[in-house]
C-alpha cells in the first residue's frame, strides 16, 4: 500500500532518522521541501545565492531515497520577502526571490526536483510587501507554466476569497490550477474543488477523516519542521500513515488510498511514482 507525505522538512534534529520512523509505520512515500535560506546558513544577495540552499536540498533528497521514495520541492518561502527584505530592501529582495524561482526551474526541467513552492506571508504585512508578494507569487506561476510543474503554496489560513484571488493570479500567468497545491489545507474538499486548486490536508486532528468523508480530492501532509527547538512540530513523521490507516478503520478501503496517495500525486505532479 502506498502512503505519500506530501510535505516534510528535514532540518537539525532527527534528519534521516524521522523518514526511517515514517517507513516503520507504513510510509512509502515523501515529497521534501527545502526550508528558507538562513537555515542553511546562506544569506542570498541574488538568486544564484539559492544554488548552495537546492543543492544541498538535492543531495539530502538523494540520501532520503536509501530509505523511502523521495521527491525534491525547492522552496522560495514567501517569508524571504521581509527576512531579505529587512536586510537589502523589499524591491531587492522580491528580485532576488524571482531570480532564486528562475533558478528553480532550471532544477526542475534537469530533472533534479519535480516542484517548487512559494506563495505569501502568512502573517500581517503592509500593502507594499503584499503587492510585492503577489508580484513575486506571480511569477512562480510562469515559472510553473513554463516548465509544467506543480507550485506547493504556503499562504494566509484559507478563506474562499483568498484561494479565489490565489487562483486568478494563477489563471492569469497560465498554469493549469490542479497543479497549484495549497500546502497546510483544511479539509475543504468541496471547497477546493469548486476553486479549482488542490488541497494539501494537514493530518492532524480528524482532518483526514473529514476530508475522506467529502471525496477523494485531496492530499495528505505533516508539515514536519525536523527543529530541534520544536521537535514533533507541526506533526510528527509517523502522522500520515497512521491517519491513513485509520481510513481503513472507519470503512473507507484501499482504493480511496490509492487515489488519495498515488494517482492524485501522480496526476498534480506528472510523475510515476510506482
Amino acid at each position: 500500500m502506498i502512503i505519500t507525505d506530501n510535505h516534510m522538512h528535514l532540518y537539525n534534529n532527527l534528519r534521516l532518522k524521522a523518514l526511517r520512523q515514517f517507513k516503520e509505520v507504513g510510509g512509502t512515500h515523501v515529497f521534501l521541501v527545502s526550508l528558507l535560506c538562513h537555515h542553511y546558513n546562506v544569506f542570498p544577495k541574488r538568486g544564484e545565492d539559492f544554488k548552495e540552499v537546492f543543492d544541498r536540498h538535492i543531495k539530502l533528497v538523494k540520501d532520503a531515497n536509501e530509505i523511502v521514495r523521495a521527491f525534491a520541492v525547492l522552496s522560495i518561502h514567501p517569508a524571504e520577502i521581509t527576512v531579505l527584505g529587512d536586510k537589502v530592501g523589499y524591491e531587492k529582495a522580491a528580485e532576488i526571490m524571482k531570480d532564486a524561482l528562475d533558478l528553480a526551474g532550471k532544477y526542475v526541467a534537469e530533472g533534479k526536483a519535480v516542484a517548487i513552492k512559494s506563495g505569501r506571508p502568512h502573517y500581517k504585512v503592509n500593502k507594499h510587501v503584499w503587492n510585492l508578494s503577489n508580484d513575486v507569487l506571480f511569477h512562480a506561476f510562469e515559472v510553473a507554466k513554463d516548465v509544467g510543474c506543480a507550485v506547493q503554496l504556503h499562504t494566509e489560513s484559507f478563506t474562499i476569497d483568498g484561494m479565489k484571488e490565489i487562483a486568478n493570479i494563477a489563471k492569469k500567468a497560465g498554469v493549469k490550477l490542479e497543479k497549484v497545491v495549497k500546502h497546510f489545507s483544511p479539509p475543504k474538499i468541496r471547497e477546493f474543488e469548486e476553486i479549482g486548486m488542490f488541497p494539501s490536508v494537514i493530518a492532524g486532528n480528524e482532518n483526514v477523516l473529514n476530508a475522506a468523508k467529502q471525496g477523494n480530492r485531496f492530499m495528505v501532509e505533516t508539515d514536519y519542521i525536523d527543529d530541534k527547538k520544536r521537535p514533533g512540530a507541526v506533526l510528527g513523521p509517523k502522522t500520515v500513515p497512521r491517519k491513513i490507516k485509520e481510513l481503513l478503520k472507519h470503512g473507507f478501503d484501499e482504493d480511496l488510498i490509492h487515489k488519495i496517495c498515488c494517482e492524485n500525486v501522480e496526476k498534480v505532479y506528472g510523475i510515476e511514482i510506482v
